[in-house]
């Protein structure tokens, strides 16, 4: 859990992703309840503050016995329909130009998602550093059309 806080490179995506994760968490609580999750509470509680995202989907995934490369590349799917979803609501992009776009993207979720497990788990972190800067920069502007 505390990999997933230290690859946040501002703040505010790391708060971003421990509110998705508390989210996610209590939509599976609510809708499909799982005894297994009860007993990570104390764990999740003894961090002090709420799960990543990622960790989030990582433990129900493993919880219902979806394994690693398909959780992975479901997380990534997910991702980039949420991309593809702020396009269209952003630009002049209609619901099936969003749709081929995700469907365009999918060979790359697979891809990416057989990438990123193929190394060992100490060679984990970001290499998208105008990102990172970005990221840190538009945390502080004034104006802005997201949070982050």
């Amino acid at each position: 859990m505390e990999r997933a806080d230290i690859l946040r490179a501002s703040s505010e995506t790391a708060l971003e992703s421990r509110a998705q994760g508390q989210a996610f968490l209590l939509a599976i609580r609510a809708a499909w309840p799982l005894d297994d999750l009860s007993r990570w509470d104390a764990v999740i509680a003894s961090t002090g503050r709420p799960v990543a995202y990622a960790v989030a989907v990582a433990l129900v995934s493993a919880l219902i016995g979806v394994a690693e490369g398909p959780a992975l590349t479901a997380y990534l799917h997910a991702f980039a329909a949420n991309l593809v979803s702020a396009g269209v609501r952003l630009v002049p992009l209609g619901q099936t130009d969003g749709q081929r776009a995700l469907a365009a993207l999918d060979p790359i979720t697979h891809s990416a998602a057989e990438a990123a497990l193929a190394p060992p788990l100490d060679d984990l972190g970001g290499r998208a550093m105008a990102v990172d800067w970005t990221s840190m920069i538009h945390e502080t502007q004034y104006t802005r059309l997201f949070r982050s």
